[in-house]
């Protein structure tokens, strides 16, 4: 497995991360178990996961188990050196802390509820998993506006948390900050903060990146580069619409469309015929379709890393192959025409 260091933190990981906000859900925890055994095995040391986990759905009820498995394999396994941890305090919302934004207080709470879950003394990437003032993000391109935000309001708020983090990266419970969701504005004013007042840099931006998603590719990628914010890239088979196990509308037992039918609005008149488009492109040219799928991803401009996320160990074990996999000037020209062909398809 390929390595790359993040960034500017200095932290060492794998080219790809291991995503886990299935465990708790759709996978047990001895399931949740066997893919950390695998990933590792395979030399996926990266792995990404929030306080809110499981999803599919997000319930008061279940909301830090995620964190809790990785904990119990920790406890199990030990190593804990071995590994990258990074997660994640959510966004003012309904289930957690309802109706409280993220702020230096309640990032200190999080973090520290986070460690006990996780039975670690440390975590290596702490993100804000979205923004207080609202995102484009999450299907919201089509009815967000940026209207009515306060710049004052926000630049103390942003202060505040990165001074909270200054602290917490003192007592050695993070190493480093990251962003999620995010835009190119709210980036640009996290970094400018921080060099004013030698604050944490934000290291990282989480947000959605697929053949079909790609809306990182223009303001976004351009920052990304200059400032070395590299892209942790969530849902790199559009919620495994890329994999084909949908095709025809059909919804598998069992899997994330039984629970979500709609795939949080993925699923619309114009990303069937793209995904067929993207299936007989990888038929035409010999390659697993998820394989190409995150092995494009890697393609970029822009350092990315396609957060992989399973709920079998088959899939997973396909999902890792794909480091192994290089794209050639055919099949990514074929991909430009197709991505030309078919934009934003949700």
């Amino acid at each position: 497995m390929q390595t790359l260091t993040l960034g500017k933190t200095g932290l060492t990981v794998s080219a790809l991360c291991l995503g886990t906000m299935t465990w708790g859900t759709q996978n047990t925890e001895d399931e949740g178990h066997a893919q950390a055994d695998l990933a590792l095995e395979r030399g996926v040391t990266f792995w990404d996961t929030a306080e809110m986990y499981p999803v599919n759905p997000v319930r008061a009820e279940t909301v830090g188990q995620t964190e809790e498995i990785i904990g119990s394999w920790l406890a199990s396994r030990g190593g804990r050196d071995r590994l990258v941890l990074a997660t994640k305090i959510a966004g003012k919302g309904q289930v957690i802390r309802p109706g409280q934004p993220i702020s230096g207080a309640t990032l200190r709470a999080a973090v520290e509820a986070s460690l006990k879950r996780l039975k670690t003394d440390y975590i290596d990437l702490y993100q804000l998993h979205w923004p207080n003032r609202g995102s484009y993000h999450f299907r919201q391109a089509w009815r967000y506006a940026p209207a009515g935000i306060d710049k004052v309001a926000e630049t103390a708020n942003m202060t505040d948390i990165l001074t909270t983090a200054q602290a917490l990266v003192a007592e050695g419970k993070i190493r480093s900050v990251g962003l999620s969701n995010e835009s190119a504005w709210g980036a640009a004013r996290w970094l400018h903060l921080a060099e004013v007042h030698g604050l944490p840099r934000m290291a990282t931006v989480q947000n959605e990146y697929s053949l079909l998603c790609r809306q990182f590719d223009t303001d976004w990628a351009e920052l990304s580069v200059v400032e070395d914010m590299p892209l942790l890239a969530f849902s790199p088979l559009a919620t495994g619409l890329l994999s084909g196990k949908y095709a025809g509308d059909v919804i598998p037992e069992g899997s994330r469309r039984s629970l979500n039918p709609d795939l949080s609005g993925r699923i619309t008149p114009r990303v069937f015929p793209a995904v067929a488009a993207y299936l007989g492109l990888a038929a035409r040219h010999g390659l697993d379709p998820c394989q190409m799928a995150i092995a494009f991803c890697r393609t970029r401009p822009f350092t990315t890393i396609p957060i992989i996320g399973a709920t079998t160990l088959e899939q997973l074990a396909t999902n890792i192959g794909a480091a192994e996999v290089t794209l050639s000037s055919e099949v990514l020209e074929d991909i430009a025409e197709t991505h030309r062909a078919h934009p934003r398809p949700y």
